[in-house]
């Protein structure tokens, strides 16, 4: 299941799989205002997405963009890669849910690694925010939307092979 908290807490929970070593070290950094990767995210155009390479077939997928209303948003999860998310300015709240409770709309699109789900509303929320990292993996059904008006949201999404 999902894990959620400060990078501390993600860390203290993950060190020991070698599978996140790049990706702690690079939540380090970003999650650092004075870093050359936060002056990265701080500049991508809103709507964009850049793609950063890490050790070990994972990467980053920095993101700018304004929150969605639930209504236009899906539920989704991956079976290839977990999905490390840390919100570095905005807020939005992520909810998840195991999918063996859900039911798939859309079935698993191999290039996308992406499986959707019909509306599902019996789901775990969690309020994403600065300093705050969840970890998705291949059982968690999760959708990241508006925690009220949008705002903009600078994100990023790190991708581990599982």
């Amino acid at each position: 299941m999902a894990i959620f908290g400060s990078l501390r807490t993600v860390r203290a929970q993950l060190a020991h799989d070698r599978r996140f070593t790049a990706t702690l070290a690079y939540l380090a950094e970003m999650l650092d205002a004075k870093s050359a990767a936060r002056a990265r995210l701080n500049v991508v155009a809103v709507g964009a997405t850049e793609k950063i390479s890490l050790a070990d077939g994972a990467f980053a997928l920095e993101q700018a963009y304004l929150s969605k209303p639930r209504a236009a948003a899906f539920l989704e999860s991956h079976r290839n890669y977990i999905d490390v998310q840390a919100v570095v300015a905005g807020e939005e709240i992520q909810e998840v849910a195991d999918i063996g409770r859900m039911t798939v709309e859309a079935p698993y699109h191999a290039e996308r690694d992406l499986i959707k789900y019909h509306d599902f509303r019996d789901t775990s929320l969690l309020s994403a925010r600065e300093g705050l990292v969840a970890v998705f993996f291949p059982v968690d059904g999760h959708i990241s939307r508006a925690s009220g008006e949008p705002v903009l949201v600078r994100k990023t999404v790190i991708k581990v092979p599982v």
